[in-house]
């Protein structure tokens, strides 16, 4: 810094002195005109420097820093130096940048960056062909204004993004998308979307499978069922052998019946063309039907009750709601040993949620089978299972109709001391009666 101002300091110095001996020699008039004119040639050469930046800050991409003098020289020498480093970094910038387009191109994944008002800042090529996206005419535009299905615009507007969601994109027919949101850095979100039609369709084809094998299989099933009835009933059948022999295949084939009954349950409720018919559920009859059932089950080994916090009646479909809250109290008396308790609640949480619950003092579930309990034939204990009759289907139905009602399945347990079963529904599920008079 000191060498700058003794630099800028030469030219004044000597002019001045020079002014002074052109004053003593010559007067003070052209002592003051030749000050004069030396800081005016002093003032054209930053100008003309000057200049010089102008032109080049006006295009500094095709232009090269000028080249300058004097202390013009030394600043312009760095600022070419700093403009080389900047070009230099932009550089890398850019082939970083175009190393992650091209790996964010190669996913199978559409991609798309979403701001803290969901518009669009970025996609890659497979995003635009999944949501019909212009990558050059799109950028800034609200998602949903170019993906306008409700259930897309219900799951942006809804902020939980826990679950993926399942799209129909109605403009491409056929194709069936995974789309997940995930959120990163200040505000901005990651739309993630995969084109899952091909397991769509396997999925659909094992869906069918299994519906037209149960609806085949129900018919021999009714008749073998029936013929060893008759065989059982008839009064000639002294050989112990075939009578027991006749009494397991009759349990064997009830069972078979069952099994065959919750697939075609199941297949119903994946079927995802079957719209659910809503009415109002009657809870409380549908409470003392299910202790009703329970006791029948039961046959007097077990302590049931009600406990009916709530008079709330719910939106939704009887048969349904029935069917699980049936599993659930199945399960509480088949896995409850005789003389446990059974308790069969509902109420309405802190926060307006209605609950139905299934307390049991039975056997209980270690940690680590919660989490798998509602996988197809999944089978804590199969022995036991297998003694008692399940299936290994219930907790699947229970899990379909869960979600049909939009609520939530959670389990409670403790290994050796009973198990909590409730479902949890929204506060949306709750029948109100419209005043028809109003």
């Amino acid at each position: 810094m000191s060498d700058f101002w003794q630099r800028a300091f030469v030219y004044p110095f000597f002019l001045f002195l020079l002014s002074l001996l052109v004053w003593a020699v010559a007067g003070a008039l052209p002592a003051a005109l030749f000050f004069a004119f030396g800081t005016s040639l002093r003032l054209f050469f930053h100008l003309r420097n000057l200049a010089a930046l102008d032109r080049w800050v006006a295009d500094p991409e095709t232009r090269d820093v000028p080249d300058g003098s004097g202390q013009w020289e030394d600043a312009f020498s760095q600022l070419d130096k700093l403009t080389r480093q900047h070009r230099k970094e932009r550089e890398q910038h850019s082939a970083a940048l175009h190393q992650m387009e091209q790996a964010t191109s190669a996913l199978p994944e559409g991609v798309v960056i979403l701001n803290e008002a969901d518009r669009i800042e970025w996609c890659n090529p497979l995003a635009e062909r999944h949501f019909g996206l212009d990558g050059g005419r799109d950028i800034g535009q609200q998602i949903t204004y170019l993906a306008r299905q409700p259930q897309f615009v219900q799951y942006l507007a809804m902020k939980n993004f826990a679950e993926p969601l399942v799209l129909r994109d109605m403009r491409y027919g056929d194709m069936v998308l995974s789309v997940k949101l995930i959120a990163y850095g200040s505000n901005k979100r990651l739309l993630i979307s995969r084109d899952i039609t091909h397991l769509e369709r396997i999925e659909t084809m094992r869906r069918d499978f299994v519906a037209n094998v149960s609806h085949e299989l129900r018919t021999p099933l009714t008749v073998v069922n029936g013929f060893v009835e008759t065989l059982q009933d008839m009064p000639n059948l002294e050989n112990d052998m075939a009578r027991r022999a006749l009494h397991l295949m009759g349990e064997q084939t009830v069972r078979m019946e069952s099994l065959v009954d919750d697939l075609l349950t199941l297949s119903r409720l994946e079927n995802a063309q079957n719209a659910m018919q809503e009415e109002r559920v009657e809870v409380m009859e549908l409470m003392r039907t299910l202790l009703e059932e329970g006791r029948s089950l039961s046959n007097g080994h077990h302590q049931l009750r009600l406990e009916i916090e709530s008079q709330a009646r719910l939106s939704g479909n009887t048969n349904e709601l029935h069917s699980a809250f049936g599993n659930l109290v199945t399960n509480a008396v088949r896995y409850t040993p005789y003389g446990g308790d059974i308790v069969l609640r509902w109420e309405e949480t802190a926060d307006g949620h209605l609950k139905f619950s299934v307390k049991d003092s039975g056997i209980g579930i270690a940690p680590q089978h919660l989490p798998r309990l509602t996988e197809r034939f999944y089978r804590v204990d199969r022995s036991r299972s297998r003694e008692t009759g399940g299936t290994g289907l219930g907790l699947a139905i229970v899990k379909h109709i869960v979600i049909h009602h939009q609520a939530q399945l959670d389990v409670a347990s403790e290994e050796g001391h009973g198990s909590t079963f409730s479902i949890v529904f929204p506060a949306k599920r709750r029948w109100v009666e419209v005043n028809s008079s109003a």
